[in-house]
């Protein structure tokens, strides 16, 4: 951090002479442009993390146009955002054709119905199958629409009236129906394991247990979402987990532990982890799935600092 500055702000003041004597001009409103580094070239990231709205909002406004203009003036290329399916197909277009005109990539979002507190795939039930591909079907529609090319899948509940392994095969049909739809199109899900104390009974809560159910589906279209914070509150050994099921990761999601704030805000050592998959040639998105430690702007400068430092360790 010592040869950057985050949100530069400029003083201009001027002198005239006057034949009695001079006055000072009055500096002009201090201006807080884009991140820049210290030689006032842009801000790049080797890794592309993807922000969400809401992230920058202090600095980029409510119009989530100026939340992505701000993203890219902050140096990030990517954008994921889990709610683009429940927004309006204006505003879809809208977001689509400025993050184009910004060269931005789009993250994942949303696919389906998440069933938190009861079973749906793992149940087996014909109406839940279909329900998840009727949903899946619409997903296609809305990733064509936003230049998107994955979206997020979470089989839903247990169900304890049947055995895990009963369980395992309802949830892989449903699977590899789904990727029957996603195929043709380039599509990919990826399923997130999710950690049982934010979300406690659900079905896949493992990276291990992902990757078993994406080699029985055995499709490219079905892949795994790591989220780096789920994964250290359920199990951690992030990076051998990494290793394990590395053929069929496709999407990382962070935030620290505990807290799940910007990264080294907790426990992950975040530097070791990026520059693990960086090293690994790891050249898809990083989503930034996690709150601001610090409200207000203060709190959105810290967070791009953080993410400049970790960055930071990668190789050049």
């Amino acid at each position: 951090m010592d040869r950057r500055n985050f949100m530069k702000k400029s003083m201009v003041a001027g002198a005239a002479s006057f034949a009695a004597g001079s006055a000072v001009l009055h500096a002009a409103e201090p201006k807080e442009t884009a991140y820049q580094q210290w030689d006032g070239s842009k801000q790049t990231f080797k890794l592309n993390y993807a922000p969400h709205f809401g992230m920058f909002r202090n600095h980029g406004g409510e119009d989530l146009l100026d939340q992505l203009q701000f993203m890219v003036d902050a140096g990030f290329t990517a954008m994921e955002d889990n709610s683009m399916k429940d927004r309006s197909t204006d505003m879809q277009e809208k977001i689509a054709s400025k993050m184009s005109k910004l060269g931005m990539k789009m993250g994942v979002f949303v696919a389906h119905t998440i069933y938190w507190t009861e079973p749906n795939l793992t149940s087996g039930g014909k109406e839940y199958r279909e329900e998840f591909l009727k949903q899946v079907k619409e997903s296609v529609e809305v990733a064509k629409r936003v230049n998107a090319k994955w979206m997020t899948v979470v089989p839903g509940y247990v169900d304890l009236r049947k055995d895990i392994g009963y369980q395992t095969a309802n949830v892989i049909e449903s699977l590899r129906r789904a990727s029957e739809i996603l195929e043709p199109h380039g599509l990919i899900m990826v399923l997130e394991p999710l950690n049982f104390r934010d979300h406690p009974g659900l079905f896949l809560n493992k990276i291990a247990q992902a990757y078993q159910v994406c080699q029985a589906v055995d499709s490219p279209a079905c892949k795994i979402l790591d989220d780096l914070y789920h994964q250290q509150v359920h199990e951690g050994n992030l990076i051998p987990n990494i290793d394990g099921a590395w053929e069929e990761i496709a999407y990382f999601q962070v935030g620290d532990n505990p807290g799940r704030k910007e990264p080294t805000t907790g426990e992950i050592n975040y530097k070791n982890v990026f520059k693990h998959i960086y090293d690994k040639g790891f050249k898809g998105i990083v989503g930034m799935e996690h709150g601001n430690s610090i409200p207000g702007k203060e709190g959105e400068k810290a967070l791009i600092e953080a993410y400049i430092s970790v960055d930071d360790f990668l190789k050049k």
